[in-house]
């Protein structure tokens, strides 16, 4: 995806309409639902059968209640639905996960995520669908692969008819949608009701989610659940970063009980104040994929904070492991936490005071304090040295020896400062802070975009009888020579070793997967200019001068074509796959009658 800014910025695309949301509600499991056309989409929409279950494995892989038994400790009680599959190992990860470590001292109701390792590769009856809508969602959105995302609400109440005590059960959500905000409001409405009636709500709100219209990015969408309808929009990467796109009209909102303006973002300015001054050092550490552990009193403010780092360098997708809340049960504890070699590129968040001594050879470390007292100002300034850093009851703060590439700006600095003690809402100081990292981001990344831009071939090269021209290669000596013109100071305002976090960007696990996206992204633009300019060949006129044994080649090669532009939704333009069938057909007909049976029949698998 390109940034605003830069050279490689398309034009706008059109949003496709929404669906109609009384419609999109009755429609019954099994039927057929029409996909509205992408950028890359033939001009007739694509069609995808879904089966039972099929919608609500676009939101959800299952449902889970895990409970404690004081023989067996945490278990999984229930799955919905119960086809659902989960290896012993993804249970045993999902069981330690899903409850606060005992230190916590979580009373009451609790709310956090976490993330673990996917055990084994399942194949969806939704591919298609699911590649479609991964296309046009934004980066940071894009369906996980091999993790899963799990929503916890957790409730711990006194009980004295338990042996125990306490009556302690979580009900998770198990997904692979980055979707924090959605569905943590999902939980407020699904798991009081499930504590108060049980199973049964369990399976009712199972069928309500598979009424639901899949999550196509650019619609907007009204769900109903138990009783209750959330309005909401799923981002695309085509939006204008930093805008919702979701207005509430009064017109059809009668029954909307919920809108909610995001279905992902964390209030950065809540998890950050605690380590206030030190931002834009934090903004550095993720971007170049560094090791980062976040020690917090709680699951909650460990995945919030977690959350928040990882979203901090939007739009540029972190692609390193992160985990928002980690355990020492956790199957890569002993990978993550071993003095032999250099701690990996992940992002850690922990409650347990035992990760103080685990961990303490870890580079950078954030200590988290309460943030129910979002209002004040952390003041601790100065960043901490790591030797100072004993047990998890040290003061909040950052802790590392890393010396920042960019001078502090120290405007950023006095603009929430100003606004503490103006009161401002904290939504305001949100935005602020969401708009500073973006537009940092933006200026680090703009210069990158313009050269990788620069590295596609002209469209005059481009030759429908020659295979597509490939792209130059990166060379980082050529980049770091056009920063002197037209490098990030064109639009920040910050002064500092820009060259030098370049070249430690260039290393990072980040670069690496902003390279493959934008490579790959190229090379279809590629691959449907050079079918374009196919479509636009005479090609009956061609094959006159061609042989039978030819022309047949040609046929062929042209349905290879059409395969590949439907499998990999090239971004062609409207008419094209259209046109390239008509083609091929033409060709066909032009050809004996037993040569044109033989080319009708479809392949076979």
């Amino acid at each position: 995806m390109a940034l605003q800014g830069s050279e490689e910025m398309g034009e706008p695309v059109e949003e496709p309409e929404d669906l109609d949301d009384q419609d999109a509600v009755s429609i019954s499991p099994a039927e057929e639902i029409t996909l509205p056309p992408g950028p890359g989409s033939d001009d007739r929409s694509e069609q995808a059968a879904l089966l039972p279950w099929d919608r609500f494995s676009a939101w959800l892989h299952c449902i889970c209640v895990v409970g404690f038994d004081l023989e067996l400790g945490q278990a999984v009680e229930v799955i919905y639905p119960h086809h659902s599959k989960l290896s012993e190992k993804e249970k045993i990860s999902i069981c330690y996960l899903s409850f606060p470590d005992s230190n916590s001292g979580c009373l009451g109701d609790t709310q956090f995520c976490f993330r673990f390792r996917q055990g084994s590769n399942r194949k969806s009856s939704q591919g298609c669908f699911l590649e479609i809508a991964d296309r046009d969602a934004p980066p940071c959105l894009k369906r996980e692969q091999g993790h899963y995302y799990g929503y916890v609400y957790f409730r711990q109440v006194r009980d004295k008819s338990l042996k125990r005590g306490y009556f302690q059960k979580s009900l998770v959500l198990i997904s692979k949608l980055p979707y924090v905000t959605f569905f943590h409001c999902l939980l407020k409405i699904m798991a009081p009701e499930y504590f108060e009636k049980q199973e049964p709500c369990l399976e009712a709100a199972c069928n309500d989610i598979d009424r639901w219209p899949t999550p196509h990015p650019g619609r907007i969408l009204t769900l109903p659940i138990m009783g209750v309808v959330i309005k909401v929009r799923i981002p695309t990467c085509y939006d204008k970063p930093g805008t919702s796109q979701l207005v509430q009209s009064a017109q059809g909102d009668s029954l909307v009980s919920i809108v909610l303006p995001t279905i992902h973002e964390v209030d950065l300015f809540r998890c950050f104040h605690p380590v206030f001054f030190h931002i834009q050092m934090l903004w550095e550490l993720v971007l170049l994929g560094e090791a980062l552990v976040v020690m917090a009193p709680s699951p909650a403010e460990s995945s919030d904070t977690v959350l928040a780092l990882v979203s901090c360098i939007s739009p540029l997708r972190y692609c390193s492991d992160f985990r928002p809340y980690f355990t020492i049960h956790d199957s890569e504890f002993k990978e993550y936490t071993t003095r032999t070699q250099a701690p990996p590129s992940v992002i850690l968040g922990v409650t347990n005071p035992f990760f103080a001594k685990t961990l303490q050879h870890w580079p950078h470390i954030i200590r988290i304090g309460d943030m129910k007292q979002a209002g004040e100002l952390a003041k601790q300034m100065k960043v901490k040295k790591l030797k100072n850093l004993k047990t998890l009851d040290s003061k909040p703060g950052v802790y590392t020896a890393y010396k920042p590439y960019l001078n502090k700006d120290e405007e950023i600095i006095k603009q929430l400062q100003k606004g503490v003690q103006q009161k401002r809402p904290s939504a305001a100081q949100n935005a602020i802070l969401r708009r500073y990292f973006l537009e940092l981001t933006q200026s680090f990344i703009i210069p990158l975009e313009r050269y990788v831009a620069s590295l596609m071939p002209l469209q005059k090269s481009i030759s429908p009888w020659k295979s597509p021209p490939q792209l130059r290669p990166f060379n980082q000596q050529d980049f770091m020579k056009t920063l002197e013109k037209a490098g990030p100071q064109l639009t920040s305002r910050l002064k500092g070793d820009w060259i030098g976090l370049y070249r430690c960007f260039l290393k990072s696990p980040n670069f690496d997967g902003w390279f493959r996206s934008r490579r790959k992204e190229m090379t279809q633009k590629l691959e449907a200019l050079h079918l374009e300019a196919l479509c636009e060949e005479d090609l009956q006129q061609r094959i006159q001068k061609h042989t039978e044994v030819e022309a047949v080649d040609l046929v062929l090669k042209l349905k290879d074509k059409l395969t590949q532009a439907e499998r990999e939704q090239l971004p062609l333009q409207p008419g094209t796959l259209a046109k390239l069938r008509s083609h091929i057909e033409a060709v066909i007909q032009a050809l004996p009658e037993d040569l044109q049976g033989i080319l009708h029949k479809p392949p076979t698998p």
